[in-house]
């Protein structure tokens, strides 16, 4: 797919901000007049350059998989509390959090490396593993960071298409895997689809690919699920299996601005990891005092996730009243075909006032709309309404 899904790019991002209100406004086709831009249209805008042009306040801003509930209270409180020592180096703060990760999972802490949320972790295992010419298998469309990244550094990028129910197919994924491949990546639940793939048959797969090649398992929204716990892939690691699982704060614990997620390996994979990425030092202590704090905090995620669900009903109900049909989500997304032309739907979106995110799959039109609070969601039902 032509589908651009990072967080990378920052230099890319800088120049399509310059255009951004251009792109509000309904006239995206300037930014290709720019002298020596950075985007070659029409290749899909990724999440990082949607959000950086949006503006600051949007009746809506469900754009970016973002949770509006935030942080909890307590996580609040802590952090404002780290405020008074910030001038110490938090090398305390990051041994606590990692002992509370590998306390909660049953694993050890030479298990777990922190960093600055997962993003510098994706790119460290795509340096680790696909360096030198290797490749990475990914589901298409799935998240790209990890493979857009190797690619940058001569990997090469294996996509294999979905399943009719827009769920990664493992068996079309494990048959892609012979001597050149130096990783796959599953994002389970997937983005942008929102699917979730059979917990038995991952495992499965896990136990079987993994004796050929690294098996990543980028599990972000997995605290989506009814039993996160159950879903993970940890257990493949402690089953002593050659895998990785990602996890981040930034989405049910509300994290995503602080900057906060974590890897679970195998001891050695966590040495590997290393010559790529800091462990912690270069996240702050207020970031690491509010996750403390937060981390399994289950009365509040519980909260967190039902008014999460309780959004998601509302938009169901939105799109079918209006004759649409949907991909059922196992996360706080939610993809549903088009009627219209993407762009100018986004565009007619934005001028409402409701960042939205459009996608092209297989010459149809989607749209990938994050679960907001409930005004947001009204306000999202109100423009759709206007333009659906």
């Amino acid at each position: 797919m032509a589908n651009s899904i990072n967080r990378r790019n920052w230099i890319r991002s800088s120049a399509f901000i310059a255009g951004g209100l251009a792109f509000y406004s309904g006239t995206i086709s300037k930014l290709s007049a720019m002298p020596k831009p950075a985007l070659t249209l029409p290749r899909a805008l990724t999440d990082r350059e949607v959000a950086a042009a949006a503006p600051l306040e949007l009746k809506a801003r469900l754009l970016a998989n973002e949770n509006p509930f935030g942080p909890s209270p307590a996580a609040k409180k802590a952090i404002a509390d780290a405020l008074d020592k910030s001038y110490q180096y938090p090398f305390a703060l990051g041994s606590q959090l990692k002992s509370n990760i590998a306390k909660y999972e049953g694993v050890a802490i030479k298990n777990i490396i922190i960093d600055s949320g997962s993003t510098p972790l994706l790119h460290a295992a795509a340096l680790c593993f696909t360096k030198g010419g290797k490749s990475v298998i990914t589901g298409d469309p799935s998240y790209d960071d990890l493979p857009t990244y190797a690619e940058e550094f001569d990997g090469k990028w294996v996509k294999v298409p979905l399943t009719s129910d827009y769920k990664l197919d493992l068996d079309a994924m494990e048959a892609k895997v012979d001597a050149n491949t130096g990783m796959v990546y599953i994002c389970n639940p997937n983005n942008p689809t929102a699917t979730v793939v059979d917990t038995a048959k991952l495992k499965a797969f896990c136990d079987r690919v993994s004796k050929k090649t690294m098996v990543f398992i980028d599990e972000a929204y997995i605290d989506y699920l009814p039993d996160p716990q159950g879903s993970s892939m940890i257990s493949q690691i402690k089953a002593g299996n050659n895998i990785i699982v990602a996890r981040t704060f930034s989405k049910l614990y509300g994290f995503a601005g602080l900057r906060l997620g974590y890897v679970i390996a195998q001891p050695d994979t966590i040495k590997l990891f290393k010559q790529y990425a800091t462990d912690g030092f270069n996240i702050s202590s207020t970031t690491l005092a509010g996750a403390i704090a937060a981390y399994q905090e289950k009365d509040f995620l519980a909260e967190t996730l039902k008014k999460t669900n309780e959004s998601k009903e509302y938009l169901y109900s939105v799109l079918k009243k209006e004759g649409y049909t949907y991909i059922p989500s196992s996360a706080n997304f939610v993809m549903f075909p088009l009627k219209m032309d993407g762009k100018k739907f986004s565009t007619e979106m934005f001028k409402r006032s409701v960042g939205i995110r459009d996608w092209k799959i297989n010459g149809q039109d989607w749209c990938r709309i994050s679960i907001g609070r409930m005004d947001e969601m009204e306000a999202f039902a109100a423009a759709f309404k206007e333009i659906s």
